[in-house]
């Protein structure tokens, strides 16, 4: 029996079409995962009709099909127009998982159809231990996609026009990160991904279409899905990599510490465009130095010894090219936990901390910035500073003021990416120019304010003004890739060579003004379309009628999370924008919508290529749509 006679059976005890439209739809969450959204329906000639029925009721109702009335269905519609695929939507019963055909593309040339597999938990067999914890959940999710995604890499080919042929599940690259294309409960592993079905022209292939959801895509999920058919000491690796990571990040504050870099991590990457661990000479694995060194016990790693980088003003210095970069970068991801064999996987950072630089041309929407830049030409306010072309000094400040406001503890900041005249003016500088005519409080004169008066702490990689002696509590230089503690040495530099520079600006760093973001300048919709939100790759959000630009934002290190930052603004508008709300209390909304239906909530039907961000990167979104308007608390 073809889906429509099931579907028409089961009307005569569903409510009608116009009962359903008017009945109200349980949250998006329990949909997704205990339900299925039953595709729209033409019947004859009545009206479409969309309503949604539990799993339970697809079942009862025998509303279940299994994979012969799939392949019966695909020899149906072979040859015809390609919009004939939409009868295909629903849920299909293979002998050891469930099919799910969620949104079926439109033609061959369009995105991919959206699909689910569902396998019980009593025949995919995951041990308990393997995701009771949510570290250990995230790492099993992020092992398993990355199998599913290789596996469909091997089995998609083209095979018809356009995108025909093609299974695809992103493959995370080195971070374990919460992502919607893998999840395991004690009732089920699910994966989602996107599957071309085949056309040519827009003639559906009917024989190939079959192949791959009968025979290709069941050899995907029974090699990838399975414990049984997955390297045990494979998953244990991933497991134990999380859980050590995240049983260290807790341990930081206690031990006084923002950063841990143990021994033997491998640092360098393979280029700016591979994040994967460059191998062989000249890299050199991690030495600790001796002052510096710290040693925590792990629950599976056990004793480990590290590099501990303590609360207060670190400074990274050193010769060009001898890798203060490339530590700085390492402590900068260190707020993800990575899978093994990255090389990284226990350089853990605060999860608070936030990577600042320069960005010249950005938006600034009412951020008080006064406490580094006061007094600009023509009497422009810096209490409440807005511009559509910030420059690179008034960019950086913006950007410290935008993450203390949201709760950032760590500042990492890299010279190489800073504007100068921000970071030091030196003495022969101030001689020529006076005070009363420099609006800039330089970053030299707010680092020690910053962390006594708001216990913020910074992280700078400098190699040009050895002024920040005089303010850094910890001094580490890179030779050749190796650190040495050099604190004792540039004190006494210091001390015996004195710069003669003036403080600049008052001793008292003000806190960050809270903001409060105007629900009108927040507008997803364009013409006809109310939610015109949208990512293009890691870097670029389109708005509405807005572009934003994420190409700073240097912790952003998966497209996915661009997928989830438009999703998230589009429900932090519809939500909990309401012109009393400040930011930070917008975003602790937003998260704890997510802790509470996973990443599911920013999506109004089942996606597979969402990937969780922080609450920095959310604000770093917010902060650079170009419409906001905001008014001060």
């Amino acid at each position: 029996m073809g889906t429509s006679a099931r579907v028409c059976r089961a009307l005569r005890t569903t409510p009608s079409g116009e009962q359903a439209r008017n009945s109200p739809l349980v949250p998006f969450p329990e949909r997704l995962h205990r339900s299925c959204s039953l595709p729209i329906l033409r019947l004859g000639e009545r009206s479409l009709i969309c309503f949604h029925i539990s799993f339970k009721q697809w079942c009862e109702k025998g509303l279940m099909l299994d994979y012969q009335d799939l392949r019966c269905e695909l020899s149906r519609i072979d040859g015809r127009g390609y919009k004939s695929y939409q009868d295909l939507r629903g849920i299909y019963a293979f002998p050891d998982f469930f099919l799910y055909i969620d949104h079926v593309q439109g033609d061959p040339f369009a995105t991919p159809s959206r699909l689910r597999v569902r396998v019980p938990q009593d025949k995919a067999g995951y041990p308990a231990e393997t995701f009771t914890s949510r570290s250990r959940r995230l790492a099993l999710c992020t092992y398993l996609a990355k199998q599913f995604a290789a596996a469909a890499l091997r089995r998609g080919t083209r095979r018809g026009s356009g995108r025909s042929g093609l299974i695809e599940m992103v493959d995370p690259a080195q971070e374990i990160l919460e992502r919607s294309c893998a999840d395991v409960t004690s009732d089920h592993v699910e994966a989602r991904f996107l599957l071309g079905l085949p056309a040519a022209g827009r003639r559906i292939l009917g024989g190939l279409a079959d192949q791959m959801l009968c025979e290709d895509l069941p050899a995907i999920v029974r090699a990838t899905l399975f414990f049984g058919r997955n390297d045990p000491a494979a998953i244990e690796r991933y497991l134990t990599a999380s859980e050590d990571a995240d049983h260290l990040r807790y341990r930081l504050s206690s031990l006084g510490l923002v950063a841990f870099v143990a021994r033997d991590s491998i640092l360098p990457r393979r280029s700016g465009v591979d994040d994967r661990p460059l191998r062989g000479p000249p890299v050199v694995p991690f030495e600790v130095p001796a002052h510096l060194q710290v040693e925590v016990d792990l629950p599976n790693a056990g004793r480990t010894v590290g590099m501990g980088i303590e609360a207060g003003v670190t400074l990274i210095v050193g010769g060009g090219y001898h890798g203060k970069s490339t530590l700085l970068n390492a402590i900068e991801r260190g707020v993800y936990n990575h899978i093994p064999g990255d090389g990284r996987e226990l350089v853990v950072t605060r999860e608070s901390a936030v990577k600042i630089r320069a960005e010249s041309g950005r938006s600034v929407a009412g951020v008080d910035i006064s406490p580094f830049i006061s007094g600009l030409p023509h009497g422009r306010d810096t209490r409440f500073f807005s511009t559509g072309n910030a420059s690179g000094s008034t960019s950086q400040a913006a950007n410290i003021a935008e993450a203390m406001e949201v709760g950032a503890e760590v500042l990492l900041i890299d010279e190489d990416t800073a504007a100068t005249n921000f970071m030091i003016r030196d003495r022969r500088m101030q001689l020529l120019i006076a005070g009363d005519k420099e609006p800039i409080t330089p970053l030299i004169d707010r680092v020690r304010p910053l962390w006594e008066q708001h216990e913020i702490s910074s992280i700078v990689a400098i190699g040009g003004s050895g002024d920040y002696f005089d303010v850094a509590d910890t001094v580490i230089l890179v030779e050749d890739y190796v650190p040495r503690n050099v604190t004792r040495e540039a004190r006494s530099i210091a001390a015996q060579d004195t710069t003669r520079r003036r403080p600049e600006g008052s001793a008292v760093c003000a806190a960050p003004v809270q903001r409060i973001p105007l629900p009108q300048s927040i507008d997803p919709s364009k013409g006809r379309r109310q939610n015109n939100a949208k990512a293009r790759g890691r870097r670029t959000i389109v708005f509405g009628e807005e572009t934003i630009d994420l190409s700073a934002v240097e912790q952003l290190v998966d497209p996915g999370q661009t997928r989830a930052l438009a999703a998230a603004l589009v429900h932090a508008r519809e939500n909990h924008v309401d012109g009393k709300r400040s930011v930070r209390q917008v975003l602790d909304l937003v998260e704890k919508d997510i802790e509470g239906g996973e990443l599911d909530i920013l999506s109004r039907f089942p996606e597979g290529g969402l990937v969780r961000f922080r609450r920095f990167e959310l604000a770093a979104a917010l902060n650079r749509l170009r419409s906001l308007m905001v008014r001060q608390e």
